[in-house]
């Protein structure tokens, strides 16, 4: 068993029990009997999670070798891509979750979990949640939605997907998150409701490659919804192609700017030559099998893309493409 895994095994068999009698009856009765009404404000917390992405201490695939060193003094770290020493106690630590339920949110009607991964920098209060304002886009939207955004690497230039680098972690870190949500929602009794949501996994620059290897092997893929790149695809081109190959219940849609254009054109050219159908140009509803690959607006900048893209909230404007989520 995964030693993160074998660190919450207590709380996870508590829950079990204390689940036990709401599992006897089916989904919908348990929906209509235990489920509050629509919120009547907006929930958002930071949470510790026990399966979070960092701490970790597996093997860095790029490497193939321990993601974390010591060095001779003692002291936990790592070398980044340009060659700068990363300390575990200050970047690869922090073991927060931003959640946000959002007013109105009617546990009864259908809803999506939105799994929001920031990019380099960042730090999920101030950047995340107050700079990008990923909650509010949720909010502003109508939408019946709820939001994780795990911390990754804390205010560094660092892609590194942690936990998510190990196969099924992913649907281990969304089973937490379930939990927790349910608590915030206001009972650990709706944690099979939220189990059963839909995914929407939207990254932002850096948040590529957290991505890439959740919908490689992170065992979730059959609940995922759709797959958002804001100005993110700088690699791990075989990952998503794979999944927009594999996975056509599933939307994709990468939007770019300068940065990213190359790799973004070049998977267009590859399922072009497969195939597969591909818009330019972002246009009606999200349906399942839809694929978009499309560039930013002519004012849009990469530090603002997650809040600022095509003009307007673009996690805002994806939203409202989903009707079926509506609240």
């Amino acid at each position: 068993m995964h030693q993160r895994l074998r660190a919450i095994w207590p709380s996870l068999a508590a829950a079990v029990v204390a689940l036990s009698l709401f599992a006897a009856t089916p989904v919908s009765a348990q929906i209509q009997k235990a489920a509050p009404p629509a919120q009547t404000q907006s929930k958002t917390k930071l949470v510790e999670f026990e399966m979070s992405p960092f701490p970790y201490e597996g093997i860095n695939p790029a490497t193939g070798k321990p993601f974390i060193n010591v060095d001779e003094a003692g002291r936990r770290g790592r070398v980044n891509a340009r060659g700068k020493v990363l300390w575990e106690d200050e970047t690869f630590s922090d073991q927060r979750v931003l959640l946000h339920i959002p007013r109105g949110f009617d546990i009864r009607k259908p809803a999506i979990m939105i799994v929001f991964f920031h990019g380099h920098g960042a730090a999920i209060d101030r950047d995340v949640r107050d700079r990008q304002r990923v909650a509010d886009q949720i909010a502003r939207s109508g939408a019946n939605a709820v939001l994780v955004a795990p911390q990754m690497a804390v205010k560094a230039a660092d892609s590194s997907a942690g936990i998510f680098w190990e196969q099924g972690m992913f649907a281990q870190f969304l089973n937490e998150a379930s939990e927790q949500l349910a608590l915030l929602h206001g009972g650990l009794g709706m944690t099979r409701i939220f189990d059963k949501m839909p995914v929407m996994l939207v990254a932002y620059s850096g948040g590529y490659l957290a991505t890439a290897w959740c919908v490689h092997h992170g065992g979730a893929n059959d609940r995922m919804r759709g797959v958002v790149l804001l100005d993110a695809l700088y690699g791990e081109l075989d990952k998503y192609e794979r999944f927009i190959e594999t996975s056509r219940k599933a939307f994709f849609v990468s939007a770019y700017l300068g940065s990213t254009r190359a790799r973004n054109l070049e998977l267009l050219r590859t399922l072009q030559e497969r195939n597969i159908p591909v818009t330019t140009e972002l246009g009606g509803q999200l349906r399942p099998g839809y694929v978009a690959i499309v560039p930013g607006g002519s004012g849009d900048n990469h530090t603002d893309f997650a809040n600022r893209a095509w003009g307007t909230n673009p996690i805002t404007e994806l939203l409202d493409r989903m009707p079926e989520y509506r609240r």
